[in-house]
C-alpha cells in the first residue's frame, strides 16, 4: 500500500476546495489546480471536522479491519491536524 507524503488534513481540505472549484465536481473552473492550491487552507476547519467524524468506524468498516488500529490512526491524524499554539 502506498503512503502519502501529504498530511491527511491537507488532502481532505484540497478535496473540499476542489469539489467547490473544479468543473469536474460542483464548481465551474475547468483548470482548477492553481485555484485549489490557493484555496485549500480556507477549508482546513471543515477538513478537521471530517477527521473527527471518522474516529468511529461504521459497521462495514469495523467488519473489514481492526477497530482499535483504525481509531489510533485517525486520532494520530487529528493530533497532527491540531492547530499549534505559539507562546511568546
Amino acid at each position: 500500500m502506498d503512503v502519502s507524503r501529504t498530511p491527511i488534513l491537507e488532502r481532505i481540505a484540497r478535496t473540499l476546495a476542489g469539489q467547490r472549484i473544479s468543473a469536474n465536481a460542483q464548481g465551474s473552473s475547468e483548470s482548477a489546480g492553481k485555484l485549489v492550491d490557493d484555496a485549500w487552507p480556507e477549508h482546513v476547519d471543515d477538513a478537521r471536522a471530517v477527521l473527527k467524524q471518522l474516529r468511529e468506524p461504521d459497521p462495514a468498516m469495523a467488519a473489514a479491519g481492526d477497530v482499535a488500529i483504525w481509531e489510533r490512526m485517525v486520532l494520530a491524524a487529528i493530533d497532527e491536524a491540531r492547530p499549534r499554539t505559539v507562546t511568546l
